[in-house]
């Protein structure tokens, strides 16, 4: 359980990545700055040897917070690996089109709005992409199949149209938080992993029978009331939060049975279902292996209560015949 605790305090401890997007979208005017070689330099650091290993180059470079709205000059920096370009002006990006050796890149808090035009084609090896705090509304024009990671947090995503495994054949965690989408549905991504979807306006779990590798689904904060959609074709899934919504009926506790063989830790606390003194053994009615619900173990006293319930129906059943 110490990956689902870890996965729980993660997606728990969001309040630093929910303001990307109110600190992207803020009224202060900051003066516009040139990049220039100085600024480049400071910004260099991770010294490693190059393809050849006769010489060694810089391969991380970071410029946060310096006012840019044009890095053209880093285009000559065609060794770098790992680039941080976050809080700052850009829209363009088509000078990293020669940095081919780029693995990480991190691009918060900017003002890019397509991604039509930009150089990501060209980077063969990318494998994380951060671009949250944008001005996004769709992927089109994204196709990276080497990347694993990709968060597009606090954007104007209505719909989830795009996400292709063709397209992302590697991509194993997608962090959508804080957008404007209202269902689950556009998702054919059968090797994603992790899938963080708090903060937007979900009422529908929908497409999710796609997902047969997913371990990990937040959905914090959204707008269900049921947990319809939930299927038996989730064969990994672990960890499972649906804190803050609006799930009021016991009854939609039978979708859970869909998933009762994986499914580790249960987060439903802050939604009206909770009120309810006894909800943790309905909970484990449909969830008899689950092991935290709420951030707390099922202790052997609710599983002995289970145990006593489904002992009495049965037994009222059989008197009844």
């Amino acid at each position: 359980m110490s990956d689902m605790d870890e996965d729980g305090v993660l997606t728990d401890a969001e309040e630093e990545e929910e303001t990307q997007a109110k600190e992207a979208s803020g009224d202060e005017k900051v003066q516009v700055s040139h990049l220039t070689e100085e600024t480049i330099r400071q910004g260099l650091s991770l010294l490693c040897r190059t393809g050849c290993g006769l010489e060694h180059t810089f391969i991380k470079l970071v410029l946060k917070d310096k006012g840019l709205n044009d890095i053209a000059a880093v285009s000559s920096y065609n060794h770098i690996r790992f680039l941080d370009v976050s809080n700052n002006h850009l829209t363009d990006l088509s000078p990293l089109a020669s940095l081919t050796h780029l693995l990480w890149l991190k691009v918060d808090n900017n003002a890019v709005a397509s991604f039509n035009g930009q150089p990501f084609a060209q980077l063969p090896f990318l494998q994380l992409l951060s671009m949250a705090g944008n001005q996004l509304t769709d992927i089109d024009g994204l196709a990276a199949p080497s990347l694993e990671r990709l968060n597009l947090t606090g954007n104007g995503f209505q719909r989830m149209n795009g996400f292709q495994g063709d397209c992302f054949a590697n991509l194993a965690i997608l962090e959508l938080r804080g957008n404007q989408l209202d269902t689950t549905d556009g998702i054919d991504l059968p090797n994603l992993e992790r899938l963080y979807l708090a903060q937007n306006v979900i009422k529908r779990l929908e497409g999710l029978e796609k997902l047969e590798r997913l371990t990990v689904l937040h959905l914090r904060d959204n707008q269900l009331d049921s947990l319809k959609g939930l299927s038996a074709g989730m064969k990994r899934l672990q960890y499972l939060n649906v804190r803050g919504n609006a799930i009021a009926d016991e009854n939609t506790l039978q979708s859970l049975s869909l998933v009762s063989t994986t499914l580790q830790a249960l987060v439903l606390s802050e939604n009206p279902l909770v009120e309810s003194s006894d909800y943790r053994v309905s909970v484990l009615t449909f969830l008899p292996e689950l092991e935290q619900l709420d951030k707390d173990p099922v202790t052997p006293e609710e599983r002995l209560l289970v145990s006593c319930s489904h002992t009495h129906y049965y037994s009222q059943v059989n008197l009844e015949q």
